[in-house]
């Protein structure tokens, strides 16, 4: 296969070009209430091409591997009929590696009945947990790669890697209110983490049940104190996305409201993407061009002192590439994205987040959330009054927004221990959509937050 595609590269006469062969293979099971839905196996091949002349890009894609030589002159014909201006990418030193997972516990080692028989057991645990308990749904996905990448600058990976993941959802039923407890998982390298989920799909239960019980929230301005999970997500969503530098390069007002070196927030506040953190779903050697994963600090003691790049973002806005090119799959030409995004710890224990707050929220988990620029909103899972420095009666409806920049700003306290969602999430951008993520933090305490209720 090198010698492939270092011949096909070496006749492409145009300023840059990239090959990516990529073959699949992996399951599928989904349940809905009583009923299984889906269940299968699947085995796919295909790659791409990237071809890049005097400024243009040109990407073809493909599901067989008959006549290479035609896709690279597709998508080399593509670039020069676009071209027009000056080819700009990064330089970076070229690697030729073999790059394989270490996995303790393999997918494709485990029978597909194995698999069924699991997740229907703990579909009907979840079922029969309560009368108040209407219907579940339940998702599981375990995916094999191995993938050839080549480019024009000599480098050379062939990767192999292994991505399981799943959810379990439950939904209550009391009158006219309904509720749901969740909990998702994701893996990178072991199977058995799915094996090891029934306590947490037992406290998802639980917690379903119990806002049942719960009062809706009276809406106004609190102190909030996110969990972990929730404390993730916020930054992922509200914040991450903004730091994609291929939203940034040629949107001047974005330029002006990400400069760096200007102040985001306390100087306690320290945000991250990193492919290097261990045992994360974002985690890589090297992204979809070739690049080696950094660890880059987007915001460090309150400051922006950086944001994500590919090759021709970081070299169009004369900085140095991170590592964040990714696609979903070949289908998809490598764009700016997250790895592992997370807010690092501060030395606060929980107890003395809460010990001031008179009349506040704890907001755990999250249902969802959107955001629009710099606005967010974020919905969580399960919530509960923080009366007079102490964790009080759960309520329920509780709706968090507000601008992100504002929102850094009055971030009021950091908790000691760095969390993460079970296995990270999936990130959707330009319809690429699940990408493997991480994305964590510690218990943050933020004043002033406008939370939406009764």
């Amino acid at each position: 296969m090198k010698e492939l595609l270092a011949s096909l590269i070496k006749k492409a006469d145009v300023d840059y070009l990239d090959i990516r062969i990529e073959k699949t293979e992996g399951c599928s099971i989904s349940f809905l209430g009583r009923n299984m839905e889906d269940i299968g196996k699947s085995y796919g091949v295909g790659g791409s091409v990237r071809a890049l002349h005097k400024g243009g890009w040109g990407f073809v894609s493909f599901n067989n591997l008959d006549d290479l030589k035609d896709k690279v002159d597709q998508a080399v014909k593509q670039a020069k009929f676009v071209g027009n201006d000056q080819t700009m990418l990064y330089p970076v030193d070229p690697v030729d590696m073999v790059i394989r997972p270490e996995i303790i516990k393999d997918p494709r080692s485990i029978p597909l009945s194995d698999k069924k028989n699991l997740l229907e057991y703990y579909n009907n645990k979840m079922l029969h947990a309560s009368p108040e308990v209407q219907t579940t749904r339940i998702s599981y996905t375990d995916t094999y790669k191995k993938i050839y990448y080549a480019n024009s600058d000599g480098t050379y990976l062939d990767i192999e890697k292994m991505d399981a993941k799943g959810a379990f959802v439950v939904i209550t039923r009391s009158g006219d209110l309904v509720q749901q407890g969740s909990v998702s998982w994701g893996t990178n390298d072991d199977y058995g983490a799915v094996e090891r989920m029934e306590d947490k799909i037992d406290a998802a239960v639980t917690r379903a049940l119990s806002q049942l019980k719960a009062r809706p929230v009276k809406g106004g301005k609190y102190t909030v104190i996110l969990d972990p999970v929730l404390a993730g997500v916020f930054i992922h969503e509200s914040f991450g996305h903004l730091s994609e530098a291929d939203s940034i390069y040629n949107n001047e007002k974005m330029k002006e409201l990400f400069t760096i070196g200007k102040r985001f927030g306390p100087d306690i506040l320290n945000v991250v993407d990193s492919g290097l953190y261990p045992n994360q779903r974002g985690t890589h050697q090297f992204d979809d061009e070739g690049v080696p994963a950094h660890k880059t600090y987007l915001i460090q003691n309150g400051i922006l002192t950086g944001r994500l790049h590919s090759r021709e973002t970081a070299a169009r806005m004369g900085e140095k590439p991170t590592g964040n090119a990714r696609c979903l799959n070949y289908r998809f030409a490598p764009i700016v994205r997250m790895t592992n995004t997370y807010i690092e710890a501060g030395k606060t224990p929980f107890r003395d987040l809460i010990g001031d707050v008179k009349e506040g929220i704890y907001a755990r988990r999250y249902y969802g959330g959107m955001t629009n620029r710099e606005i967010f909103t974020f919905s969580a899972a399960e919530a509960y009054m923080i009366r007079n420095g102490k964790v009080e009666e759960p309520v329920r409806d509780v709706v968090l927004t507000g601008n992100v920049f504002e929102t850094l700003h009055n971030i009021d306290g950091l908790g000691d221990t760095l969390g993460w969602p079970d296995g990270g999430g999936g990130c959707g951008k330009a319809g690429q959509s699940p990408l493997p993520v991480g994305m964590g933090g510690p218990n943050l305490k933020i004043k002033n937050v406008i939370v939406g209720g009764k």
